[in-house]
């Protein structure tokens, strides 16, 4: 086991690892920028290290200030949460040469997953179904032309190196794609220094549905059911819940045995995801992997009484799957908000400022997690995540019902937030009956 992990994060996320760690009693080291100096993760951590000023490519994107953090209290492992380095190659591959552990995948693993292309490529290898588009990277605007005329419009360009709905631009016909393409360059190679692009046929009333996987060293790997993430907007999500309302038993299994096998073919281990599109007609396609934990996996906690950080690094460790997990099995259901410091009356625009009040709900079926209390300052430098709110139940319907109490429980002063947003949708007979897409927000905005 670790001695010593160093958190490569902050915020909520931050703190759920220390919180793990604490649990199986391996010292914690936090890393802080100078904006986040009162946050409970610097406080809870058992050492800490302040890293830089608060934009984060001077802080928590700073990996020789990261490597030498851990050097210096002999940290042999950094966990990165989700967000800014999880996903880094380059960061894994320092760790790897430093004798320091990276809590997930190889180096070669990030890199090769990470590539869109790559990754389309081994899931065709697999048998898995895949969204109609372009083989690799498109590089001029005359293949994403003639491509598009192939599939049919609408398209979609999406960054092979992106993630959170960046360096994506939607296509409704060929007078639009000259425009899309720059602009899905510009913002791709502004978000992740990498401008390249791949091109796929865009589903109009999709829903959006992803799988927990669990892979160890070993080549074993197993799936943890799959969660509904269709609410969202601009590609952020917003709720989630496991399990979906779209998936019948039937095809819950289709969805576990594509997963697995998928993961198996390129032998992926640690904590990952494999994302699919779910369309109307029941047909799922491979849209891509996700190589580190994800901010809505206390879901999957809640239906499959697992703590998955705790199995990630233990699969870090070394052990075997099937030492750490046993007898698993869904119960319930269970749904996530995320309360964001954003204004939902103003198109969503960030709050940023002193929580003045705040109370966390209670009760049977509720759990939140968050890094915030009363009179903590929310900084303007990163995400707008306050918490994550999660309920659980026996049912749907008794995972809403705690959700609609709970939400009129939590009491946040100061700031704007996107309660009052929450408590819409869940009184939204729509929602209620499970009729919503990856357009729900849209419809429901306008």
């Amino acid at each position: 086991m670790f001695k010593k992990i160093l958190v490569a994060n902050r915020g909520e996320i931050a703190l759920r690892i220390i919180r793990a760690c604490k649990e199986l009693n391996i010292p914690t080291v936090a890393v802080y920028s100078e904006a986040d100096a009162d946050s409970l993760h610097v406080r809870f951590a058992d050492e800490c290290v302040k890293i830089g000023p608060p934009p984060s490519s001077q802080s928590y994107l700073n990996i020789p200030r990261i490597i030498s953090a851990a050097e210096v209290t002999n940290a042999d492992a950094i966990h990165p949460g989700y967000g800014f380095l999880a996903e880094n190659a380059q960061f894994a591959e320092i760790c790897e040469s430093c004798h320091i552990r990276f809590i997930g995948p190889s180096s070669e693993m990030i890199a090769n997953m990470g590539d869109k292309s790559f990754a389309k490529a081994k899931m065709k290898k697999a048998g898995v179904r895949t969204i109609p588009g372009s083989d690799g990277i498109v590089n001029d605007l005359k293949t994403a032309e003639t491509i598009a005329d192939e599939i049919g419009f609408p398209v979609i360009f999406k960054a092979t190196a992106g993630g959170g709905g960046r360096g994506m631009r939607v296509v409704s016909d060929r007078k639009e794609l000259e425009k899309a393409f720059i602009t899905a360059r510009t913002e791709a190679n502004a978000a992740f220094s990498n401008p390249n692009l791949y091109i796929e046929k865009y589903f109009e009333h999709p829903r959006h549905i992803e799988v927990q996987i669990l892979g160890d060293k070993y080549g074993n790997v197993i799936a943890l059911g799959e969660r509904e993430c269709s609410i969202q907007r601009k590609h952020q999500k917003l709720i989630e819940e496991s399990p979906s309302p779209a998936v019948n038993e039937k095809l819950r299994k289709k969805l576990i045995d594509t997963a697995v096998r998928g993961a198996k073919q390129v032998r992926y281990e640690s904590a990952g995801t494999i994302e699919f599109l779910l369309d109307q007609d029941g047909t799922f396609y491979f849209m891509e992997m996700n190589t580190r934990i994800q901010v809505e996996h206390p879901v999957t906690e809640a239906v499959f009484g697992l703590d998955l950080i705790k199995k990630q690094i233990l699969l870090g460790a070394g052990e075997k799957l099937d030492t750490i997990i046993r007898g698993y099995k869904l119960r319930g259901h269970a749904i996530e908000c995320r309360i964001n410091a954003e204004d939902p009356d103003k198109n969503f625009r960030p709050s940023p400022g002193k929580i003045e009040a705040f109370h966390v709900p209670g009760g049977p079926g509720v759990r939140v997690d968050t890094h915030a209390y009363s009179q903590y300052v929310i900084p303007s430098f990163y995400d707008s995540l306050i918490a994550k709110l999660i309920t659980s139940g026996k049912d749907r319907d008794e995972a809403i019902g705690r959700m609609k109490r709970a939400l009129d429980e939590f009491i946040i002063e100061g700031v704007a937030t996107t309660i009052p947003f929450h408590k819409r949708v869940m009184n939204d007979i729509d929602f209620q009956q499970g009729n919503f897409d990856t357009k729900y927000i849209e419809r429901m905005l306008t």
